[in-house]
């Protein structure tokens, strides 16, 4: 049983690391069902699950979520009686996981993404720590994100890192688009600070001096699109960014593939909210994108530093503008070494390394 705060259709990664683990394990011959919410209420998310060859049981999208969450427990329960082992995946997740486990012995395992493991809230802080300790195996998508519980002298940490699906990204009748810009710059993700589209705006204004025909291509959720459109325009830069909003996922190969640079310049939140890992660079990698990518961060193993692309410091500018520039000068040999590289996190490889820690038991 994989219990997540989040599955598709709609986006996130939590979502999608869940939802290609399912996949995988299904493929593996195992029996998989998913305990998840719903996320839309119309018929999306039922046309999405009726397509899948496992079942995903949503809790109904309520006004009042603490009704969600008692729903969840209840349903958990009694689920759990037909599972022989557990993957809890998010925060809420962990929560009710770990009460579960006071009550039906079977075989935990806690998938820790970054943010969830690292709340500055000290009470938050505190239940997640007791909940990871519950735990049989915990599973960190970096080595970032094992840092973060290393105090914790858990049972077992093991860093397996997030994978993607290269069928999805096997299109060749995908949609030739011609994007504006010269260099081309992309970030897929939601727009808010933690993805750092606010980071790349303000070196922008530096790198047009340099290349006055660089664009910005802002896609996903448009969450903070505003306050960043306005710190553009104090900058009078705004004509050199387009926020695409989200684009369905047959369409983003396209954008990749029109793209010279994919850039995410992740930062920490003041609520503790960081970048666990980054998949969304290994699909750019993989369309033949190099990456620009935050040291500090879940981003350092998603990046293999002079080959798929540069790691920096997401708030020095200078660094930033070498990197445009090293990768430009040398886009051939970064563009091969992207490919290579995306390939090592192919679900193919990745679920294999889940299956070792399943059947340890």
């Amino acid at each position: 049983m994989i219990v997540s705060s989040e599955f598709p259709p709609q986006p996130g990664g939590i979502g999608n690391h869940a939802f290609n683990l399912a996949c995988y394990l299904s493929k593996n011959d195992y029996r998989v069902e998913v305990l998840t919410d719903e996320r839309d209420p119309g018929s999306e998310d039922r046309e999405f699950d009726a397509k899948l060859d496992f079942k995903v049981n949503r809790i109904k999208c309520r006004d009042w979520r603490f009704i969600m969450y008692f729903k969840r427990v209840i349903l958990l329960f009694r689920l759990i009686k037909h599972a022989n082992t557990v993957i809890a995946s998010g925060k809420f997740s962990l929560w009710q996981v770990a009460l579960a486990s006071f009550f039906y012995r079977r075989h935990y395992i806690a998938v820790i993404h970054g943010t969830e493991v690292n709340f500055r809230n000290a009470i938050l802080k505190s239940t997640i720590n007791f909940a990871l300790k519950r735990m049989d195996d915990i599973i960190a998508v970096s080595h970032y994100t094992k840092s973060l519980v290393s105090k914790l002298n858990l049972k077992s940490v093991k860093v397996i890192p997030n994978g993607f699906d290269t069928n999805d990204w096997n299109n060749n009748d995908r949609e030739d688009i011609d994007l504006k810009g010269d260099p081309k710059l992309i970030t897929v993700g939601n727009v808010s600070r933690r993805k750092g589209q606010l980071n790349v705006i303000k070196h922008l204004s530096h790198l047009i001096k340099i290349y006055p025909d660089a664009h910005y291509h802002c896609v996903g959720i448009p969450t903070e699109k505003e306050p960043f459109l306005n710190t553009a325009k104090n900058l009078k830069i705004e004509e050199h960014i387009t926020f695409h909003g989200r684009v369905k996922h047959d369409k983003l190969n396209s954008f990749l593939k029109a793209s010279d640079i994919f850039i995410m310049l992740s930062s920490p939140t003041s609520s503790g909210d960081v970048e666990g890992f980054g998949i969304a660079i290994l699909e750019a990698n993989y369309c033949g994108v190099p990456a620009i990518g935050s040291l500090n961060c879940g981003i350092e193993d998603a990046i293999e530093h002079n080959s798929s692309g540069l790691l920096i410091n997401h708030g020095e500018t200078d660094e930033f503008i070498e990197a445009v520039n090293t990768i430009m000068k040398n886009k051939e040999d970064f563009c091969r070494n992207s490919k290579l590289w995306a390939t090592n996190f192919s679900w193919d490889h990745v679920i294999k390394s889940y299956i070792e820690v399943l059947d340890k038991k």
